[in-house]
């Protein structure tokens, strides 16, 4: 943060790349071995990446067996056995890290040695593929140890061990045990485990956006989104805080990660925010709430967006169409509950004065964002999102050289690409080993038998379903990334929902959303515990308000799933019933959970709100009223909600007419 002068404006701290870490030792290149290893392989497989993007995709096996080779030997080198990070001083345990690079490689050698004959072998194994595959799973699952957690590789191990020992578990995980030739032959051998559809849409899609982002940040574009939004909101009440959300909502298209988004515009809106009078724990929620909200907002959503996509086999643009309102209507929500905040605590403002100009801000980065236009652009074409993205690359490269401010040196361009395949490796390794899971679910038939099983438990009600697949998703996420949980929710839960008459997509976006709660849900709340080391706060006091102020990502799964017209699902006047309603409704709730809205309101109005906010969320409700039924279409509800709404804000309008002239008397 610069205050030089009077003016407060964000200055982007980058953190150095492994090549600007070699370079700033003065000494030659060849000095760090290790380094320049990691460094070379990480930057050639973001070229390798472009050179695919641009020529044409390889032959499915070998181009995601090479990606995720790249990716395990990064993951070995950069995450080594006995210490906490790769700078530090080398133990005896590296020779480990070499042995399992070496395998690595020798194994990936042996498959595309004779590809052909690799392939046709599928279904008749030899004893060398059996040997090749048993270690690169156990290879895989180290890598997912190092790289995304224990509870992935419990999970994982969970999954392997019931198909290979089904007959010694109970309940619906009982069955006939699968042979391990058969296991190595679907998770190794075929597209249907290792290399199944995530690890095909991280190789295919998600690499490049997340290379996309590495590059936008170090034109500058972090600084120019951030300092926009303080000019835009800064001089309100609560502007840092209004500023947090904008910023936020606008560095969702440049980091899919709830924990980089607070890092990085957390560390200047946090002072802010406790500068003009918010409290240092709701100072930290509101950025792990604004920051959370990335992976929701398109055009560039999180990873899990691109693998809905390629399960219900439709284009990516469909999914992100489907995203926008509810990302919209979420960071509406925290953007109201910061006013009432303001409003309540009469806070100061920030004076213009002191805020950056948009005009030379505009001018200064505003070519930048054109590069996301073209993803947009080429997407509403028609064009793949890998075509998309490699074109929307090519265009930040341009773009950046165009000011002084921006423009990138051939250092800043190799580490970019660098920081890409390095940010790339955690999430390569976590849908790897998701389609483990998604292998042995299809060998065991343990989908088919967990579907039955939760119409069997919920009774056939859908709410008692739904319930089930949240506690799943917030049970499962306080371990997994969200790519993880909703991949193993739909391998699992989904088909369950689907088949209880929800629409396909709305139940993946039900996913999706409690796939990502976890970033601000206690006890493990990582993007809210971010937010409180900044802020100083109490880690599970922000966590808990971070809770309160994300409500909406908890109450729209289920909204969109009873009316999906928020969804772009239905007819015209579905789509703006369900769009207008979630603005109404979402606002109606926060009135009912904050008590203010003009002015601060009493429990029968905040209990007339919550239930204004139901009926505008509702597609309609049926009544018993002595012994007969009542039906109420979903126009009428929401009829009926307005008048509520009006009637409670003609109130506050009164109320606060006749303070004011009290106060003038």
């Amino acid at each position: 943060m610069n205050q030089s002068g009077s003016k407060i404006e964000y200055n982007e701290k980058k953190d150095p790349s492994i090549l600007e870490w070699m370079l700033d030792r003065k000494k030659q290149l060849w000095h760090y071995p290790l380094e320049l290893t990691i460094c070379l392989l990480a930057i050639s497989l973001s070229v390798y990446h472009l050179f695919v993007a641009y020529a044409g995709s390889l032959e499915a096996h070998a181009f995601r067996s090479t990606h995720l080779t790249f990716m395990l030997v990064l993951c070995f080198l950069l995450r080594p056995l006995g210490r906490d990070k790769w700078t530090d001083p080398k133990n005896g345990w590296f020779a480990v890290d070499l042995i399992l690079v070496v395998l690595t490689i020798a194994i990936q050698v042996y498959v595309l040695w004779d590809l052909d004959s690799f392939i046709f072998r599928r279904g008749d194994l030899s004893d060398l593929d059996i040997y090749a595959g048993t270690v690169y799973l156990f290879l895989l699952l180290e890598a997912t140890r190092r790289a995304v957690g224990r509870a992935m590789v419990i999970i994982a191990g969970f999954f392997l061990a019931q198909t290979a020992f089904s007959d010694h578990f109970f309940s619906i995980f009982y069955g006939p045990p699968s042979s391990w030739f058969t296991m190595v032959d679907y998770l190794f051998m075929r597209e249907n485990g290792i290399f199944s559809i995530p690890l095909m849409v991280m190789a295919t899609y998600i690499f490049l956006f997340i290379l996309f982002g590495a590059i936008l940040v170090r034109s500058g574009a972090g600084r120019f989104f951030i300092n926009v939004a303080m000019a835009l909101t800064g001089s309100k009440v609560g502007g840092p805080a209004k500023a947090s959300v904008v910023s936020s909502c606008l560095m969702a298209s440049v980091s899919g990660s709830a924990v980089a988004n607070v890092v990085t515009t957390g560390s200047f809106t946090i002072p802010l925010m406790k500068r003009v009078g918010y409290r240092p724990a709701f100072a930290g929620a509101v950025e792990a709430c604004a920051s959370s909200g990335g992976q929701i907002m398109p055009p560039v959503m999180g990873a899990a967006a691109f693998v809905i996509a390629e399960f219900l086999n439709i284009p990516y643009l469909q999914v992100a169409l489907a995203g926008l309102f509810p990302a919209i209507i979420y960071f509406f929500s925290i953007f109201v509950m910061v006013h009432f905040e303001a409003r309540r605590l009469n806070l100061s403002t920030v004076s213009r004065e002191e805020l950056p100009s948009l005009k030379e801000e505009i001018k200064r980065g505003g070519h930048l964002f054109l590069s996301i236009v073209v993803i947009v652009v080429l997407m509403v074409i028609g064009y793949t999102p890998m075509f998309a993205a490699f074109w929307a690359i090519i265009s930040i490269l341009l773009l950046s050289a165009l000011r002084k401010e921006t423009r990138m040196t051939p250092g800043d361009i190799f580490s970019a690409l660098e920081e890409g395949a390095r940010l790339a490796m955690p999430v390569s390794i976590a849908c790897a080993a998701a389609g483990v899971i998604i292998g042995c679910v299809f060998v065991s038939g343990l989908g088919l038998k967990f579907t039955n099983a939760i119409v069997v438990i919920a009774g056939g009600n859908l709410w008692i379903a739904l319930v089930l697949a949240m506690l799943a998703s917030l049970v499962l996420g306080m371990g997994l990334t969200t790519t993880a949980v909703y991949i193993t929710l739909a391998a699992l839960v989904i088909p369950a929902l689907v088949h209880m008459g929800v629409v396909p997509i709305a139940g993946h976006m039900f996913a999706f959303y409690f796939g990502l709660v976890s970033a601000i849900t206690p006890p493990v709340a990582l993007a809210a515990f971010a937010a409180a080391g900044i802020a100083g706060s109490n880690p599970m006091e922000t966590g808990f308000h971070s809770f309160r102020l994300g409500i909406a990502k908890y109450v729209l799964p289920f909204v969109f799933v009873f009316a999906p017209g928020m969804l772009f699902v239905g007819s015209w006047h579905e789509i703006l019933l369900g769009i207008v309603g979630g603005f109404a409704g979402i606002y109606a709730l926060t009135v009912a959970t904050e008590g203010w809205m003009l002015s601060e309101v009493g429990w029968p109005i905040r209990i007339l709100m919550g239930g204004c906010a139901l009926l505008f969320f509702v597609p309609g409700l049926q009544l018993t009223l002595s012994g007969s039924n009542l039906n109420l279409p979903y126009f009428m509800t929401h009829l009926i909600a307005w008048i509520i709404f009006g009637s409670v804000l003609f109130i506050q309008r009164a109320q606060r007419a006749g303070l004011a002239m009290e106060g003038s008397r």
